[in-house]
């Protein structure tokens, strides 16, 4: 699974890579699309250049078998956006974008000492919430977790893989997603990402703090342990 940082330009990708100390590949796909590389384990993380706003997050599920995925996804509730060579473009029931792309073989995780963006949360409204996690759960065939908090559950990812799915039951109307960081000290995070350009959002103290990166895009520095499985 790779998550897709999407924004109108450019301005944002400085800010990503410090925050998550990865390099930057050469552009490509004239020029709106590079990964993030991490020193060790496989890029999980992607920027792109979109040609509409407001910035936002997507997800590319990679797969040993794209005809049949693509497929499966739909007979799921999946609507068909665009096929392109190895890739297909759907959307959830809900609405949110989300990829199909042939599997290359990634499997080795990468770590973090200190910080690692280690999680996607799936923002869904109550009308949707129950039709979606399903859809998810199914489409991915992770078992679903629950949190201690109510308007929080999970899905269990597989051993190796980068990222995992939040569930959040919010009171909004649009389902979205944005980029949850586990690390070792909130605060100490929180202020390292506000000297790098991000603006506090608001604080659930002892939990998580949401920022705002320059793109405009909403993401959340939480206590979870950044090895955390």
């Amino acid at each position: 699974m790779t998550g897709f940082l999407d924004a109108p330009d450019r301005a944002a990708v400085p800010f990503w890579q410090a925050v998550t100390g990865y390099g930057l590949s050469d552009w490509r796909e004239d020029g709106t699309f590079a990964t993030l590389l991490p020193a060790a384990g496989d890029a999980f993380l992607r920027v792109q250049v979109v040609g509409d706003g407001p910035a936002r997050v997507h997800l590319d599920l990679h797969v040993d078998d794209l005809p049949a995925a693509s497929y499966g996804a739909a007979a799921l509730g999946a609507k068909l956006v665009e096929i392109a060579e190895g890739l297909t473009v759907l959307r959830s029931p809900a609405g949110l974008l989300f990829c199909l792309v042939e599997w290359s073989g990634e499997s080795v995780r990468p770590g973090g000492r200190h910080s690692l963006v280690d999680q996607v949360c799936l923002d869904l409204p109550e009308a949707v919430h129950d039709r979606e996690v399903e859809f998810w759960a199914a489409l991915t065939g992770w078992e679903r977790g629950f949190s201690d908090l109510p308007e929080f559950s999970y899905l269990v990812r597989p051993a190796g893989m980068p990222l995992r799915l939040l569930v959040q039951r919010t009171g909004g109307t649009v389902a979205g997603m944005h980029l949850d960081l586990a690390c070792d000290d909130v605060d100490a995070e929180v202020a390292r990402h506000a000297g790098l350009g991000a603006r506090v959002v608001r604080r659930v103290p002892g939990d998580w703090t949401t920022l705002e990166d320059p793109a405009g895009r909403e993401y959340c520095v939480t206590g979870r342990p950044p090895f955390r499985t």
